[in-house]
């Protein structure tokens, strides 16, 4: 039996456990994200992995931080593998915007203690092994895990994340010119929406009152423009009709890993237009437009070429990338290489 530890369950994780479920026994366990409960979740996981331990074969986690800890340690002393899948904010140093594991003495400590020990890290991006960032110039330009951990041995094999385009897929319905959605959780925070790009988004749409933009996750999250409508979370079938009715789709973070929702708009024909951070120039390639640096005026620019090109290729290589290149079934047969399981 996997035990699979993660700080929040999401539709990723659930993906995860029905890509593995079929090949081997899987146990989730949810830790917590509250400082506050940190220590009461420690010791109750200590407890959940010693009853577990005479069932299990091999540890798996979601991000490295606190609640890879205990899996990591158990692993070392019964010699049993332990996989973390680096996600993001482990492999990052931003203080100055309040994002990644690294600025904070506890939780870095054991983020390095998690990535230095375990048996195998799975990045869903190249650029969180090490990157030269450079998209937000006040920020550190060397980000990614060896950049942060110089002396880091443990093997690392790159895993991007895989999309089912048997669901996500385009209608081929007409879409308002000019709409624009982004997809992000937490972003009534305002630390949370400068990561996720909200920021640049507003400024855009005070810009250009008669372009419509779409803000789906959080709807607490406030906003000062009436072209821009906010809603809270939704399910996948709600996402799927509201990226096909969307022209583009805006992934403008400060930093990223590999942005689920961009794959999943893409793979619906939204045209993509992203910074260049984390995976997300290897997603878009030729299919969209990327953002080199946090720059109003470059972005502008770059949606005014859009006039001068043909959206309709555009929207369909958009999906045919995602279908050929980031697929279910592709990551699937990674995932369970990775961790010795058949397919």
């Amino acid at each position: 039996m996997i035990i699979y530890t993660f700080p929040v369950r999401t539709a990723f994780i659930d993906r995860d456990l029905e890509m593995i479920s079929p090949s081997e026994k899987i146990k989730a366990l949810e830790f917590t994200q509250s400082p506050i409960q940190l220590p009461f979740f420690l010791i109750i996981q200590f407890f959940q992995l010693l009853w577990f331990l005479p069932r299990t074969s091999q540890y798996l986690c979601f991000f490295g931080g606190y609640h890879s800890v205990l899996p990591v340690w158990f692993g070392k002393l019964t010699g049993k593998k332990c996989t973390i899948q680096a996600g993001g904010t482990d492999c990052i140093n931003m203080p100055e915007i309040g994002y990644g594991n690294f600025r904070k003495k506890w939780l870095r400590k054991a983020t390095v203690y998690s990535f230095k020990n375990c048996s195998l890290i799975l990045p869903v991006a190249e650029a969180l092994v090490r990157q030269d960032y450079h998209f937000d110039p006040q920020l550190s330009s060397k980000q990614g895990l060896l950049n942060l951990i110089p002396d880091l041995s443990t093997p690392i094999q790159v895993l991007h994340n895989g999309f089912d385009s048997g669901f996500w897929k385009n209608f081929g319905r007409n879409r308002r010119n000019f709409s624009f959605i982004s997809v992000a959780t937490g972003t009534s925070k305002s630390s949370r929406a400068r990561i996720k790009g909200n920021d640049l988004i507003e400024e855009l749409a005070k810009n250009h009152p008669s372009w419509s933009f779409t803000l789906v996750g959080d709807s607490d999250y406030q906003t000062k423009n009436l072209n821009v409508l906010v809603i809270g979370k939704q399910k996948p079938e709600q996402l799927l009709e509201l990226y096909n009715q969307h022209q583009f789709y805006l992934q403008l973070s400060t930093s990223e890993g590999f942005p689920n929702s961009l794959g999943e708009a893409m793979a619906c024909g939204c045209i993509p237009i992203g910074s260049s951070v984390g995976a997300i120039p290897e997603i878009i390639a030729d299919t969209g437009l990327i953002l080199e640096t946090k720059n109003l005026d470059q972005l502008e620019f770059l949606i005014s070429t859009l006039n001068t090109l043909n959206l309709d290729t555009l929207s369909q290589k958009a999906s045919q990338r995602i279908e050929k290149d980031f697929s279910y079934e592709k990551r699937k047969q990674g995932l369970l290489a990775a961790l010795d399981l058949p397919y």
